[in-house]
């Protein structure tokens, strides 16, 4: 045992052979991104890891913008949120012929929420948009309460929203910044992120099943590797507007831009950018890591405690090599302990990086005399249950 300090035990683990030099992103790697942002078309843009919402790279990601039809992707997390997937709307006379992209929905026709959904971010739908605003909250207007009511959940200062669709107006922003961090919240739904991912599907068109044949506007999902959503917008008054994500070796990473006019290309070397410099190492998933603390008075010698969170760290790809260290309460425990008791820490460190998880007892651990006296209440119970048997048999005769 090493010494221990106060009542603290810090027994450190070097992990060999993760990595190579990490402090920071390096001068080479600063000056690629300065270099790419120079070229980005889009007016504002930031990149960001989405376990984490670390932005890796940002331009003037905090000025507020016109968002056009990135706008559904607020629309469609409040949806799924307050309404079951396999919920019948029928589609109400005001989402009828309205402005923009459209499925052409019929007034009357009924459509699960899942089939809107996925009207709505395949094909960008505005009427699908309206229809779910009015099946959800009775109204445009109380929808757009909900979505801002939302918005400030997440934390998102600088967004407001004045309609479920993104059709151009002054009151209507969003910042690229925190449509990265609305994004990430949506990947973290299920459903929403296997619709993002979709790239083609057909939904029923006035009752004829598969009647309508919907193409993902996003390119992104052909046309790079790991793709895996998420929207398009585009008004006069916005310019081309992209959310995409992408995903590779267990990094999932968000690509935003606002007035963009040449956003594929923008994205693509953002997240070039992003999977050249970065990696997410993840040492231990939950419960991946075991420590044997020593037990006093147990039935025995040790409790195994584990970690109770995955101990992961987003780092540049030239880090050095991490360490883990063991945070221990005190050098030993007193039996009994309880499961999911908390006796200590694991930090792992990498450079000025570090993150943390509790270590807590796996199993509950008696006392030598609570396992005796559990075995003769047991043994106890036993006698009683055959005496009582044999007494029955006694009063019958």
């Amino acid at each position: 045992m090493k010494r221990i300090s106060a009542l603290l035990l810090l027994f450190c683990i070097t992990v060999a052979a993760m990595g190579r030099s990490f402090a920071a992103p390096t001068l080479a790697a600063n000056l690629h991104a300065e270099a790419f942002s120079q070229s980005l078309s889009a007016q504002s843009a930031v990149l960001m890891e989405a376990d984490s919402r670390t932005v890796l790279h940002e331009q003037t990601a905090h000025s507020p913008m016109g968002m056009a039809s990135t706008t559904k992707i607020m629309t469609a997390l409040v949806t799924a949120e307050r309404l079951e997937a396999d919920t019948v709307v029928t589609v109400p006379p005001q989402a009828v012929g309205i402005e923009g992209s459209s499925v052409y929905l019929v007034e009357g026709e009924p459509l699960t929420v899942k089939e809107l959904l996925y009207a709505l971010i395949l094909a960008s739908a505005n009427d699908a948009a309206v229809a779910l605003a009015i099946a959800v909250a009775g109204s445009e207007e109380a929808f757009c309460a909900l979505m801002n009511e939302k918005a400030a959940s997440l934390g998102l200062i600088d967004t407001h929203f004045e309609n479920p669709h993104g059709l151009a107006d002054d009151e209507h922003y969003t910042t690229a910044y925190e449509l990265a961090l609305l994004s990430a919240a949506v990947l973290e739904h299920p459903l929403l992120r296997e619709i993002a991912a979709t790239k083609r599907t057909a939904i029923p068109f006035d009752g004829t099943p598969n009647g309508r044949y919907l193409v993902n506007h996003n390119k992104m999902l052909t046309q790079y590797e790991g793709a895996i959503g998420l929207k398009t917008g585009f008004t006069k008054k916005t310019g081309r507007c992209l959310v995409s994500a992408a995903c590779r070796d267990g990094m999932t990473l968000i690509a935003v831009t606002l007035n963009a006019p040449d956003d594929w290309r923008d994205h693509k070397a953002l997240l070039d950018y992003g999977f050249d410099t970065y990696k997410r190492l993840t040492l231990f998933e939950t419960g991946g890591f075991s420590y044997a603390l020593p037990l006093v008075g147990g039935v025995s010698k040790t409790v195994i405690l584990t970690n109770q969170a995955p101990l992961s760290l987003l780092l540049p790809k030239d880090h050095p090599t991490p360490t883990l260290k063991v945070e221990l309460v005190h050098r030993f425990a007193f039996a009994p302990v309880l499961q999911e008791d908390v006796l200590g820490t694991l930090v792992l460190h990498c450079g000025e990086q570090s993150t943390s998880s509790p270590l807590a007892v796996a199993e509950t651990a008696l006392r030598k005399q609570e396992k005796r006296n559990r075995l003769m209440v047991c043994l106890e119970a036993i006698r009683d249950r055959i005496a009582a048997f044999f007494q029955s048999f006694a009063g019958k005769e």
